[in-house]
């Protein structure tokens, strides 16, 4: 018989001692500001800002995808009229950015960039290509799962997530530092978006649903 091989345990994240706070946090009071909701960057959110693929005279490289799925509360409630914001590299794993050195190549046609605001129901959804996977230089040969940043709002500036959507069954996901950095299994398996047909767009793009979960203070986390 032969023997099981174990699964490697992914090396520390070494940005996290650069972002782990030295001194015990300080609860501040809000402000106004805080309290009345955001603004919206310089202009009105529009239909192109959403579809990540319109952005540009051709289109983009790579598999065409749909990702949407609700904001809510912890009772359940949609969080309504939030702003989120994503960014993510190109298919073959190349952010649209002078400071990214992955030999990879740009797409011309592919920012990276979109943005979007919730309905009533609390739902979101983008357009955009699936992300390649991409060489980082946390440890020798690391390679990051395929993922999108997510920026949500929430109700006010105080309850701002950041958070990343992972795809189902990327082999680096359980390889990677910054997944182990979530220190609860059910929680890492709450950050990969799930396949949903009925997100689909038949023939043309393949969708994926990933819900998100946002309290008001300090406990945020997303889920699909």
């Amino acid at each position: 018989m032969a023997a099981m091989r174990e699964t490697p345990q992914p090396p520390p994240y070494a940005s996290s001692r650069l972002r782990k706070p030295e001194r015990p946090l300080l609860l501040l009071p809000g402000s106004l500001s805080e309290r009345s909701g955001p603004v919206y960057g310089h202009g009105a959110v529009t239909e192109v800002d959403r579809d990540l693929t319109r952005q540009h005279e051709g289109s983009p490289l790579g598999q065409k995808i749909l990702v949407g799925g609700r904001v809510v509360d912890l009772n359940g409630r949609p969080v309504r009229d939030t702003l989120i914001e994503i960014w993510q590299a190109n298919a073959s794993g190349r952010y649209s950015h002078q400071l990214d050195r992955n030999p990879a190549p740009l797409d011309p046609n592919f920012s990276g960039t979109g943005r979007c605001k919730t309905n009533a129901d609390g739902w979101y959804s983008f357009t955009t290509v699936k992300p390649g996977a991409y060489p980082w230089q946390n440890h020798e040969n690391a390679w990051r799962p395929a993922h999108i940043h997510f920026s949500v709002l929430g109700p006010e500036f105080s309850t701002r997530l950041i958070t990343q959507m992972y795809f189902p069954g990327d082999p680096l996901f359980g390889l990677d530092p910054i997944v182990a950095s979530v220190a609860d299994a059910e929680d890492r398996e709450l950050m990969i978006g799930s396949l949903d047909l009925d997100l689909t767009e038949p023939g043309v793009a393949l969708g994926y649903r990933f819900d998100i979960v946002v309290t008001r203070g300090a406990v945020v986390r997303a889920e699909h």
